[in-house]
């Protein structure tokens, strides 16, 4: 079982190197697995397979619209996080030869399916690219890092997914998301007319994340 964290709105860089700190800290026993829960401001990350063509705007630009401009360690392409997103970072050990790479992306796009059901809410998969989509449209993106732990046998998990709720879906525009031009972005709030409370929204992918991962 894991620990949840529900950190609310907090700054992408700390958070990013609390992860940094959480990981070696599992990896050395000194923790249990953890989820943490939360909401940041205005950033836009680049992963290791990130073309700087997918980023629309200049720095000052983006500067003058108060958005921060990452790059970082996880997998995946460009990406937009923001008030009104949930974002998950599991920090799990995988056990090798019980959880690989690729069945880890699939429950994690599970939990989150299960979690919009709860809303009323039909989600699913598009084959060729990973995260949650309604009706062709992303609600949710995954990505994520996979280091070797050195005191065992497997991997530990960082970064995560990034929850559309009630996200102001222009900012996206900002970017190509996830290098995928073929397809939308879209947000629960969006799906359902109305905003969504996001507390509701917590408890829910929680639980979700519980039931696939014990």
């Amino acid at each position: 079982m894991f620990e949840v964290q529900r950190l609310g709105k907090v700054a992408y860089q700390p958070t990013w190197d609390e992860q940094k700190n959480m990981v070696r800290a599992l990896d050395e026993g000194q923790i249990q697995d953890q989820l943490l829960l939360l909401e940041h401001p205005h950033t836009v990350t680049l992963g290791r397979g990130s073309h700087i063509h997918h980023l629309l705007l200049s720095t000052q630009d983006y500067q003058s619209k108060g958005i921060d401009v990452v790059e970082i360690d996880r997998g995946g392409d460009v990406t937009y996080h923001g008030p009104g997103q949930l974002v998950g970072y599991p920090i799990f050990y995988l056990d090798h030869q019980k959880h690989d790479a690729h069945s880890y992306l699939r429950d994690l796009e599970q939990a989150i399916i299960l979690a919009l059901s709860s809303f009323g809410i039909t989600a699913g998969r598009m084959e060729q690219h990973t995260g949650v989509w309604v009706n062709e449209e992303k609600v949710a993106a995954i990505g994520v890092k996979f280091h070797k732990a050195r005191h065992k046998k497997g991997y530990i998990t960082s970064h995560g997914f990034a929850l559309n709720v009630n996200t102001d879906l222009r900012y996206f525009s900002t970017i190509v998301p996830c290098g995928i031009t073929d397809y939308g972005v879209t947000s629960m709030s969006r799906i359902l007319g109305k905003e969504v409370e996001m507390d509701e929204v917590v408890v829910e992918v929680e639980s979700a994340m519980k039931q696939v991962f014990t």
